[in-house]
């Protein structure tokens, strides 16, 4: 695929309107310029996507056999080890040695939008971008730069983009609450992220979806990913003003793991009275007391599925995605009744 052609610094110097010098000494910043100057210098060609590096522009449009990974979930979060989440790092690992197995090498890189990015992030061959958000600022600058990417989940802005992997979740959110259904649940609450991303907006798709099949009224919250298990704590008060409910499923291990606090924390017994499931494991949800049932993801075979369509994109063949991989469910003590709730019972009762 041939790349845009790359930004001069004497581009910035004309839009800036200072000399090649004064850009060289703004952005490696010596020389005598006001602090103002070299300000506006700096946002000129941070805006223009300027390369300083000369090996970087050297590589433009050359194959360098490194393929980037930008995580934009983590971005969101602006942390990179939360604590309690692996499933980030299962799908890094995944696809660093899967690249490897087919000769690449895989460079991770933070948000592509933080100024100033690594050098070399804009001269690689392609990009797995995992979990983009609605009208993401990433996929725009890869697109501008036409930089072949892929997506870990729909990208929820382009209905037409197909080069995309995931799990199947329209099969995995039903059986979980068919699941609680068979505990004995008759009212099933449901809590997402706050990012505006395919994991979050499918999922409530897809248990409205559900309800609406069943004549059963929706009830979702949502609470920022960041909040990790005080956002779960937060929510689970949230939900029990309005009643107890038979189930809570949460799309986030961590959301799970703090409504599950807060349940016990108001004498609710799990999963007696209220069961507990999530849509991703993590170590939170395996570590709880009781331990809570939860999807577990296919990075593995996710993984291979991304880097398919990838090599393909690098090579202008045809898209053949998008492409879906099986997880599996683990039912856990958080949502194993014995016996089953009488199905008489209110539930929204204590």
């Amino acid at each position: 695929m041939v790349r845009a052609k790359g930004v001069t610094i004497r581009d910035v110097a004309r839009r800036a309107g200072v000399s090649i010098a004064a850009v060289s000494m703004a952005l490696n910043d010596t020389g005598t310029l006001s602090a103002g100057t070299r300000v506006r210098v700096r946002a000129v060609a941070a805006s223009m996507e300027y390369e300083a590096d000369a090996l970087a522009r050297g590589l433009r449009g050359s194959s360098v056999g490194v393929v980037g990974l930008v995580v934009r979930s983590l971005d969101a979060l602006g942390e990179y080890a939360p604590s309690g989440v692996d499933v980030f790092s299962r799908y890094i690992g995944a696809i660093s040695s899967l690249a490897m197995d087919r000769g690449l090498s895989l460079m991770l890189v933070p948000d592509l939008t933080r100024r100033p990015a690594p050098p070399l992030a804009l001269s690689l061959d392609g990009y797995v971008v995992l979990s983009p958000h609605r009208d993401d600022p990433v996929i725009a600058i890869l697109e501008r730069r036409e930089i072949p990417y892929v997506t870990l989940g729909r990208d929820v802005s382009r209905p037409g983009f197909t080069d995309w992997a995931a799990e199947d979740d329209a099969t995995m959110i039903p059986r979980v609450l068919n699941h609680l259904v068979s505990g004995g649940a008759r009212h099933t609450v449901l809590v997402t992220g706050t990012d505006s991303n395919a994991w979050n907006i499918d999922a409530d798709m897809f248990y409205r979806r559900w309800c609406s099949e069943r004549g059963l009224t929706p009830q979702v919250y949502n609470v920022p990913e960041a909040e990790g298990v005080f956002g779960g704590e937060r929510v689970g008060d949230l939900i029990l003003a309005s009643g107890i409910p038979d189930a809570v499923l949460c799309v986030t291990g961590r959301h799970s793991a703090g409504v599950l606090n807060t349940l016990q924390a108001r004498g609710i017994t799990v999963p007696e009275r209220t069961m507990v499931a999530t849509a991703s494991d993590s170590e939170h949800t395996r570590q709880s007391h009781p331990a809570i049932s939860a999807i577990e993801l296919n990075p593995s075979a996710t993984s291979a599925a991304l880097l398919d369509l990838l090599q393909d994109r690098m090579s202008g063949l045809p898209s053949t995605g998008p492409i879906l991989t099986a997880s599996r469910f683990r039912p856990r003590a958080s949502t194993r009744r014995e016996p089953l709730m009488p199905l008489d019972a209110s539930p929204h009762n204590v």
